[in-house]
């Protein structure tokens, strides 16, 4: 099966994973996809993550979600998630207009000429580039 947009697949599977209470989730693996799954370990979204190989021909990437809590009062990291940027609507934006998200509370992840980065980063570096998602 073909899919249109594997990032949108891959922030529905983290989300739906952290709604659910599991402890871990899989998605097929990619550059791209390996590079926001960094972003969101170094920003403390998540546990971590592991790139494996199984007897299927695509890698696959395992990621560990991350909780704050005791058992029953446990509540995920991640609150929210957002697409912006889609294949039917590209989203771009200048160094001077790069979003806030819930004013500084969240993070932008862009997609730049010097690669992928938090939209923090991108203004220090003083560069634009495609918005891919919201997170807080």
């Amino acid at each position: 099966m073909s899919m249109s947009d594997p990032i949108a697949d891959m922030l529905t599977r983290i989300r739906n994973a952290a709604m659910a209470g599991q402890g871990t989730t899989t998605v097929p693996s990619s550059k791209l996809k390996k590079a926001i799954a960094q972003i969101l370990q170094d920003e403390g979204y998540i546990d971590g993550f592991k790139i494996t190989v199984d007897e299927n021909p695509q890698q696959v990437m395992r990621i560990n979600m991350k909780y704050v809590g005791e058992r029953r009062m446990r509540k995920p990291v991640i609150s929210g998630l957002k697409r912006v940027s889609k294949p039917g609507r590209r989203v771009y934006t200048n160094k001077r207009q790069i979003p806030w998200v819930l004013q500084g509370m969240g993070v932008a992840i862009l997609s730049t000429p010097k690669g992928v980065m938090t939209g923090r980063k991108a203004r220090t570096m003083g560069v634009g580039g495609e918005i891919i998602c919201h997170i807080w």
